[in-house]
């Protein structure tokens, strides 16, 4: 046996003796997949074994493997100025709040945590701290919708509606609710034409239901990601969205997390809809491309202004000790640098029309149900028939994921989100990827579904 392959069985045993891993079943005859090293939209194992990463990690890779220009600016961050807590302030936090304020059309104040969940978590404290400050202390309730997937914490998992995700965490923090998502293929109200209008007529119903002077906030995903990719049918949806809770005084959170810097085809998945403004905006993953955690909740000015009072505690009572951290501001400031320098927004959208809609051709394929894209953000829906819409077995989609990842792809998929529903393949590579990794995606899929058999 070879010292390298030693250190291989030795790194896999202490994993399963000493890792705990996330979202994995326990089963300790399955060893575990260790990356090595990276390089763009591809990784090698301990084995030497190579793959495309067709997910970007957990959705976060944007900028795929091996930006130097990111690792130097956190090394010289690093060497400058290693930690300080934004109770005070530092330079590159100033920049970047100021960068992001830019990047939303301006007007925007931000508050820096260590990822999504956090994010999520900022927004939702501030907007009730933002009602009871103006004059509506009963406004607490949220709303988010069905599938949607906003975070682990408790407030974050409360504004989860994925079933399996709360199985025995439950029950989650009050005044959480939620909608059905704009979603024609399975349409909540069996109109698929009007299912957008039906959507957003039904936030609107509940919000009256409930009673619009309790309602603090609707928080939403410009296209729901880990729960199946699911997106409205045309941009009237957030529009109306827009509408409903500007007339009822209710706080509209986009949950940009998965979506932003880029992965759309736009900075902003919700800038695809001319016109609407949020009124918070959360994001994490791309912000930083994975480098380094970081997460960040931008508020509205006008919100920000019930803050501004020094007595008593008109103040926002929230610390993130690492939320903010210098390096990882750096990080982002890097990593929006080369985004814009790199257009690799106009990169994305051009590149999605040229090669990722290849992948529209699968609709023919009997186990196909629906392919839904936005951008470098694919979801293929797998049935067992298409005119009832069954969806196919766990083994099903794991035979298609084990026959990707043997020609050298990794493909996500909605585990553990809704009941009897986990039968979304999900497509997400880094947006850096050449013409070739992502024809080589493109062939990959389309091979493994066309000769798969159920």
């Amino acid at each position: 046996m070879t010292h390298d392959k030693m250190k291989e069985d030795q790194l896999a045993k202490q994993d399963l003796d000493h890792l705990w891993h996330a979202m994995h079943k326990y089963n300790p005859d399955a060893p575990p997949m260790i990356a090595a090293h990276g390089q763009g939209a591809w990784f090698t194992d301990t084995e030497g074994n190579e793959y495309m990463d067709g997910v970007s990690g957990l959705w976060c890779l944007n900028l795929g493997h091996g930006q130097t220009e990111i690792t130097e600016a956190a090394k010289k961050q690093m060497d400058t100025l290693a930690y300080f807590p934004l109770t005070f302030s530092h330079q590159p936090a100033i920049e970047l709040a100021t960068k992001l304020s830019e990047l939303l059309g301006g007007g925007y104040r931000t508050f820096f945590s260590n990822g999504g969940s956090d994010a999520n978590e900022t927004a939702f404290k501030i907007a009730r701290q933002y009602h009871k400050q103006t004059g509506n202390p009963d406004k607490y309730k949220f709303i988010s919708r069905y599938r949607a997937y906003h975070g682990t914490t408790m407030g974050a998992m409360s504004a989860t509606a994925q079933a399996q995700r709360r199985v025995k965490y439950d029950p989650g923090v009050p005044g959480f609710m939620h909608v059905p998502p704009p979603y024609a293929y399975r349409s909540t109200f069996e109109n698929p034409e009007k299912d957008d209008e039906m959507a957003a007529n039904f936030l609107e119903q509940i919000i009256i239901w409930e009673g619009e002077d309790t309602v603090a906030g609707f928080i939403m995903e410009p296209y729901i990601s880990g729960g199946g990719v699911i997106k409205p049918q045309s941009d009237h949806y957030l529009k109306r969205v827009r509408e409903i809770c500007d007339k009822y005084n209710v706080l509209l959170i986009i949950d940009e997390v998965v979506s932003g810097l880029g992965r759309t085809g736009q900075l902003f998945g919700y800038m695809h809809a001319d016109g609407v403004q949020p009124d918070m905006v959360t994001m994490a993953k791309g912000l930083t491309s994975g480098y380094l955690p970081l997460g960040a909740t931008s508020i509205k000015n006008e919100i920000y202004e019930a803050f501004k009072n020094d007595s008593g505690d008109h103040h926002f009572r929230h610390v993130s000790t690492y939320g903010g951290h210098p390096a990882a501001c750096a990080v982002a400031l890097k990593n929006i640098e080369i985004l814009e320098r790199e257009n690799i927004v106009g990169r994305v959208a051009r590149l999605e029309q040229k090669i990722l809609t290849q992948l529209k051709e699968l609709e023919y394929n009997p186990y196909v149900g629906e392919v839904r894209d936005i951008g470098f953000l694919y979801g293929i829906e797998l049935v067992r028939d298409k005119t009832t819409k069954e969806p196919v077995s766990d083994a099903y989609l794991g035979s298609i994921l084990g026959a990707c990842k043997e020609r050298g792809l990794i493909l996500g998929k909605n585990g553990d989100t809704v009941p009897q529903l986990a039968n979304v393949l999900i497509i997400a590579p880094p947006l850096t990827s050449t013409e070739d990794d992502l024809q080589f995606l493109v062939d990959t899929v389309k091979e493994v579904l066309n000769s798969s058999q159920y």
